[in-house]
Parts: structure tokens; C-alpha cells; sequence
């Protein structure tokens, strides 16, 4: 922003602000609806739609987390315009269950509401050209999602990803016409948005426990059930002790990079979250089923949705330690290795077998750290 306008706005964002965390809980609504359309239909179609929705979604929650980055919602009309963007993204939602049969103009033009809020609250940032582009894009995206919504069937399909390609794509092939070619333009507080992503990922972790909640047989309580039920929490509570190993280490070195290094470092750290955010869905998925019946044979999606899960969120932690220089990366990948090992274990024995495994197998590397925060290299 201006510093007039910063001045009058109370300055940068130092911490981030109540209003920022209620807008979280609302975009985990969307990791709550995605998670209920996997344990309805557990298949490699659903898993590609997830991965769809998601990638969308993303790209426009993470530029509201570097809008409030640039433009603080310290003000009533922001705040205010901020809640008209969080009903565009809970009307989003509302539509992910049947995104791909009838509902998909409810979804599209949610997210058309949400990106239009986006952009008028980010007039109010001093980003120089690094706007145009950016409005062009979004509205470009949005545009194709609405006319997706209207056609139906594979057309729709065809023209989401279109969509996806060109907010996530598409800057980074052309550059020079794209917001990434005007990096600099743009401005990073490393400590607002570190703590950003730390309270969407301890939130969302939250998720999962709530799958776990869901997922018990309360007509059937038993010690073992409860076993069960402790071991399912010790896995989310492995997960986020694991991303936060690293929290130290993303603000250090963002602090010290500088210009549009610190920008593009910043959205590589944000990109890195996608497979993070999907690994707790689809994990919560597999929690759910393991929790509903332990001392049975896993079908082999179930399991593989539990061990998969958190292998892909072990290989965005691996991500986010190369990106910031952390060493070494090797622990976390073989315990991806490992986790993924466990599967058979769950078809061939029971999921409670699997699910005791996998919390072993996470919390190895953990107590070889013994908590240790990383610094970067």
C-alpha cells in the first residue's frame, strides 16, 4: 500500500487477525466437503475431482492470505467485505459434493463472488502493474469456471482444468505477462504469512480428528475401539509436531531473501501446501474407515487412502525443507517410503494394525530429532 494508505490502516500486517482465522474455518469447510465426497465414493474418478476442486480452491484461498498480507483487515468495510468473500467461498463449498452433476454453477459462481471481493480489497494495496495481470488472470479463471458450471459434462470437466491451468500454469510459462514477471511489485511480511499457514494446517489437521469422532461406533465401545480412537488422534498429533519442526526455519529465511526471490519463494512455500492440504483429506478419509471398523480387513482403497495421505503430506514437508535449504531431506522421504509399506498391513491383518504401524513409522523420525526446530541452511 501507499504509505499514506498503511498510515491510515494501522501499518503492515504484524500477526494475523481474528477475522483472517474465521475466513480459515471457512475454507476448511471446503477440506470438510472434499473429505465427505472421498468416503462416499473412495475411487480414482472422485480422487482426480478432489485434486480439481482443490487446485482451484487453493489458488484463491492463498491469494487472500497475501492479501491480508498487503491490506490488514483492521477496518469495519474490510472486515465487512471480507465476510462477503468468505459467503462466496461457503456458497463454493456448499457446491463440492455435486460440483460435477448439479451443482456445479453453484460452485463456479461462489468462486466468482470470492474472486471479486479478492480483487477489490487488493485495490488497496500499492502493487503497481502487479495487479492488472493478476485481475486478468483470476477473472479469466473465473469466467471459464462459470461457463463450465452452464455446460455440464465433460465440457465442464475440460474447462475447470483449463481454469486451473491458466492461474497455476499459465504466469509461470509467460512471465513476462503475468503477475510473476512484476514479483517485485509485490510485498511480504515473512512472520504474518508463516503464521498464516501454521493455523490453516493445525485447523485442518483438525479435520481429521473430527473424521475420527465420526467414525466410531459409539453402540460398541470398547477398550480396543479406544485404543484405536487414541492411536488415530497420535497420527494428526505426529503430522503437525512434523510441520512444525520446520516453522523456524520458512520466517528466517524469508526475512532474509529479498525482493522478488522472497515473493516467488513465498508462492513456491504456498504451491508446496497443496499436497499437504490434499494428504489430510484424503488421510482423514482413511481415519474414518480405519476408526469405523479396526479389527477388520482393509479394503485396499481405504488403506491406501490412509498410508497415501500422509505420504503425500510427508513429501510437501520434504518440499517445503528443500525449498528453504533445510537438511537433510532423506528422513522425511523414507518415512514417506515407510508409511506407504504399511498398506498390506492393513488388507491382509486389520486397519488397526495399519493405523498403529503408521504413528510408529511417523513418530521414528521425530524422536531421533528429539524436537529439535530446524534452522535453514
Amino acid at each position: 500500500m501507499t504509505r499514506t494508505r498503511w498510515r491510515d490502516n494501522g501499518g503492515p500486517a504484524q500477526q494475523v487477525t481474528p477475522v483472517e482465522v474465521f475466513f480459515d474455518v471457512v475454507f476448511v469447510f471446503t477440506l470438510t466437503q472434499l473429505t465427505r465426497l472421498l468416503e462416499e465414493h473412495l475411487t480414482l474418478t472422485t480422487v482426480g475431482q478432489v485434486l480439481l476442486l482443490f487446485g482451484i480452491l487453493w489458488w484463491m484461498f492463498d491469494g487472500y492470505i497475501w492479501l491480508a498480507n498487503h491490506v490488514p483487515p483492521r477496518q469495519p468495510a474490510q472486515k465487512l467485505l471480507l465476510f462477503v468473500g468468505m459467503a462466496g467461498l461457503l456458497i463454493a463449498a456448499v457446491g463440492i459434493p455435486h460440483a460435477f452433476d448439479d451443482t456445479g454453477l453453484v460452485f463456479a459462481v461462489g468462486y466468482l463472488v470470492t474472486i471479486c471481493v479478492h480483487l477489490l480489497l487488493f485495490t488497496q494495496a500499492d502493487v503497481g502493474r502487479g495487479l492488472r495481470p493478476l485481475a486478468a488472470y483470476n477473472l479469466c479463471a473465473a469466467a471459464l469456471l462459470v461457463a463450465g458450471g452452464l455446460a455440464g459434462g465433460a465440457a465442464r470437466t475440460a474447462l475447470w482444468v483449463a481454469a486451473l491451468v491458466l492461474q497455476m500454469v499459465v504466469p509461470y510459462v509467460a512471465p513476462r505477462h503475468s503477475w510473476v514477471g512484476a514479483a517485485r511489485s509485490f510485498h511480504l511480511v515473512p512472520g504474518h504469512l508463516v503464521e498464516r499457514h501454521g493455523l490453516l494446517v493445525i485447523i485442518a489437521l483438525g479435520e481429521s480428528v473430527v473424521a475420527i469422532g465420526m467414525g466410531v461406533d459409539v453402540d460398541h465401545l470398547g477398550a480396543g475401539t479406544l485404543a484405536v480412537v487414541v492411536l488415530a488422534l497420535a497420527l494428526p498429533a505426529g503430522l503437525w509436531w512434523t510441520y512444525f519442526t520446520d516453522a523456524g526455519a520458512a520466517e528466517e529465511t524469508l526475512a532474509r531473501t529479498e525482493g522478488g526471490a522472497a515473493v516467488r519463494l513465498a508462492v513456491r512455500l504456498g504451491l508446496a501446501l497443496v499436497p499437504l492440504l490434499l494428504g489430510i483429506v484424503v488421510t482423514a478419509a482413511g481415519i474414518h474407515a480405519a476408526v469405523a471398523h479396526p479389527g477388520d480387513h482393509a479394503h485396499w482403497p481405504e488403506a491406501l487412502a490412509l498410508a497415501g495421505g500422509v505420504a503425500a503430506y510427508l513429501a510437501s514437508v520434504t518440499e517445503t525443507r528443500h525449498a528453504l535449504g533445510v537438511r537433510p531431506l532423506w528422513r522425511r522421504l523414507l518415512t514417506a517410503a515407510a508409511v506407504l509399506a504399511t498398506v498390506p498391513i492393513g488388507t491382509q491383518v486389520n486397519a488397526g494394525l495399519q493405523l498403529a504401524a503408521m504413528v510408529l513409522v511417523v513418530a521414528f523420525p521425530l524422536v531421533l530429532e528429539r524436537g529439535r526446530h530446524t534452522r535453514a541452511a
